[in-house]
């Protein structure tokens, strides 16, 4: 993304203010796979917005690592982790991911919640470690209108096709995937 993209983003982040402690949760889609999810280890959070996603995982006791374009995002995330009473398991940083992933070693879980960039798919998948869960929400062609940041019908579950898929979907406008790394 660009510097500009970034501006734009913690404009809109800036008009939301800080999350409430009920934002506290996974995104909507994996809400009904909770028990998916690791109680410990690492998992990392792209595009982490607010990072309602990163505070849940690591008041379930995994260390998280969150990382948005957004400088404002990335305060509300910090915020809301000292809120929930796990700042010390959140790590969040500004990270621009059209310069790839932020370094580092394999983790048990990644969240990434409607942010599309099909050039990181290899480098998301390499990143899980052996079991490791990968929950992937974008926006869809697929009952939606086509556009450079939306995915094609299939593209999830073709990306993804080494990862034993748990579940996934898409339509109206959104695609889904739920996966596990052998």
């Amino acid at each position: 993304m660009s510097r500009g993209d970034g501006n734009r983003w913690d404009e809109r982040y800036a008009k939301l203010g800080p999350p409430p402690i009920a934002a506290i949760q996974l995104p909507g889609v994996f809400s009904g796979y909770a028990p998916e999810f690791p109680s410990a280890g690492s998992a990392l959070d792209l595009a982490c917005g607010h990072g309602g996603a990163a505070v849940w995982l690591a008041q379930r006791g995994v260390d998280v690592l969150g990382v948005d374009v957004s400088a404002v995002a990335v305060a509300a995330a910090r915020d809301l982790a000292q809120r929930g009473r796990v700042a010390q398991r959140c790590r969040f940083a500004v990270a621009d991911l059209d310069d790839g992933l932020p370094p580092g070693p394999a983790v048990d879980a990644i969240v990434c919640n409607k942010f599309r960039d099909s050039r990181l798919y290899g480098a998301i998948a390499q990143r899980l470690a052996p079991g490791g869960l990968l929950a992937i929400a974008v926006l869809s062609e697929v009952g939606g209108d086509p556009g450079p940041f939306r995915a094609v019908g299939g593209e999830l579950r073709a990306a993804f096709a080494d990862l034993t898929t748990i579940a996934a979907d898409e339509g109206e406008g959104l695609a889904w995937l739920l996966g596990r790394r052998a």
